[in-house]
């Protein structure tokens, strides 16, 4: 069956919507924020009731602007926004407003990095459009119901080309496209909330092709994964039915994440479908090489922009610093982290350790970690002095400093663990553990140099982690000569 599925090319673009978080709508000044009970962030202007008219919402602007700046594209400064009709029970005019033959921002890439190496994901256009309202079926078992308020909330549509071969590439660029949203601010990239969504577009050919294949939609995924699930799920079955004699229909699909499937929902639309033509209710509108400028001004580090300076800077090993910067909050929490203490490895240690234990532990988030980064720092840097172990300092020190704010050496002094550096409290406490292992030091005296280190241990232990590894393990040399 491989073989079957090796003769073929599988292409993939792919379209996501982002809610952007301003607080009023795309077109007028009702709440855009999630939750609400139904239908209260409404106004005559959402419901379009006649003789209401749209106003453009500047924020949402700057906001587009800003993610296609990040993306690498070109900024239309003409802008004019168009009616796409299809009607739909959450569409309350029978038309989305959308941005048709003139998106805000053209072109651009997003790079991104799988097991096959690094590459660019080219982009197409990001537009702003409204969203629509959502449409309740699990609330009565003979009707739907339908919800308002998510309808006229500004979104972009954030359009690839048909540049990716893999479900691991469009994984890549989902995630990549949700941390970047959020590094940005312009979304939350919460999926399972619906405030971010993505459509697959799949279409397969064989290998060598340079037509592309019957292309299908598909819809409804709430997670990075499931995208990946549905992906794999249709380029099978497009395979499947090829092989098989069928015929593909260009359609859009539902996939179903109960059972890793999808079913037709109906055939695509074109673009002339839509008959856009110009939104006579909104003037054009342009943008100034000024206002471009003051957003550009505004853009934050971003995560590319971190690793490097991570790696080069600091000389943080890669894999440290994807980590941190793979959450925005975690690199805030890095950079506040770095501007106190200068140890830089050391910093990113109890960041991937301790840190990222408790937030996984807890189910939180770093904004929930109770220890400041200059908390923190006087912890790396009682480390560093050596007037405690590592250990002691996550084990015993650290969970002190959650519970309650503390100066982690008063803690230390408080509990009694600073170290040990007196050779005459030690050297008992190694005569103790020598004894106690004849056996390993006859081995140890005939080559077995590993045994160093469960001498270390028993020391610390018996010392209950007060012991100076550094003066323990120099003692031991000594003792262990004779």
């Amino acid at each position: 069956m491989s073989d079957i599925y090796s003769k073929y090319e599988t292409v993939i673009g792919l379209e996501v919507h982002a809610q952007l978080l301003t607080e009023s709508k795309l077109f007028c000044s009702d709440s855009a924020a999630f939750g609400g009970a139904p239908n209260t962030h409404i106004s005559p202007i959402t419901m379009a009731h006649p003789g209401t008219l749209p106003r453009m919402n500047r924020k949402a602007a700057e906001y587009a602007i800003k993610l296609g700046l990040a993306c690498h594209c070109e900024i239309e400064k003409d802008n004019y926004f168009a009616r796409k009709n299809y009607f739909y029970p959450d569409l309350p005019k029978g038309y989305q407003v959308s941005q048709h033959t003139a998106p805000i921002c053209k072109g651009g890439y997003v790079t991104i990095i799988t097991d096959a190496g690094t590459r660019d994901i080219q982009l197409n256009r990001i537009h702003l459009e409204e969203d629509a309202g959502k449409l309740l079926h699990d609330q009565d078992p003979a009707n739907s119901y339908v919800d308002y308020n998510r309808a006229g909330v500004p979104l972009v549509e954030i359009v690839t080309e048909p540049d990716m071969h893999t479900s691991d590439e469009a994984y890549a660029y989902l995630t990549e496209m949700r941390r970047l949203v959020r590094y940005l601010g312009v979304c939350d990239g919460n999926m399972e909330e619906g405030s971010m969504r993505c459509d697959a577009n799949v279409s397969v050919r064989l290998k060598g092709a340079t037509t592309l294949g019957t292309k299908v939609e598909v819809k409804n995924m709430n997670s990075v994964r499931n995208v990946k699930r549905a992906i794999d799920n249709e380029v099978k079955r497009q395979i499947d039915l090829i092989e098989a004699g069928g015929t593909l229909v260009q359609e859009t699909r539902s996939f179903d994440a109960s059972n890793g499937s999808s079913f037709s929902l109906r055939s695509k639309e074109e673009a002339n479908d839509y008959r856009y033509f110009p939104e006579p209710d909104l003037a054009p509108f342009k943008l100034t090489d000024e206002f471009i400028a003051a957003i550009k001004a505004t853009l934050p580090a971003l995560p590319e922009e971190l690793i490097r300076k991570y790696t080069k800077e600091f000389g943080l090993p890669e894999y440290d610093a994807r980590v941190i910067c793979d959450d925005k909050g975690t690199a805030d929490y890095f950079e506040s982290l770095i501007t106190v203490t200068s140890q830089y490895k050391a910093a990113a240690n109890w960041m991937l350790g301790p840190v990222k234990s408790w937030l996984n532990e807890n189910s939180a988030d770093i904004a929930q970690f109770p220890v400041t980064p200059a908390a923190l720092a006087a912890l790396i840097a009682l480390t560093d002095s050596g007037k405690v172990s590592f250990s002691i300092a996550s084990s015993r020190i650290l969970p002190e400093m959650i519970q309650s704010p503390a100066d982690p050496l008063e803690v230390a002094t408080r509990l009694n663990l600073l170290q040990d550096h007196n050779a005459d409290n030690i050297s008992p406490i190694i005569d103790e553990v020598l004894a106690k292992y004849p056996d390993k030091v006859a081995a140890f005296k005939g080559g077995k140099k590993g045994l160093m280190a469960l001498f270390v241990g028993e020391v610390m232990k018996l010392s209950k982690g007060k012991a100076d590894p550094r003066l323990t393990n120099e003692l031991l040399a000594e003792k262990l000569k004779g």
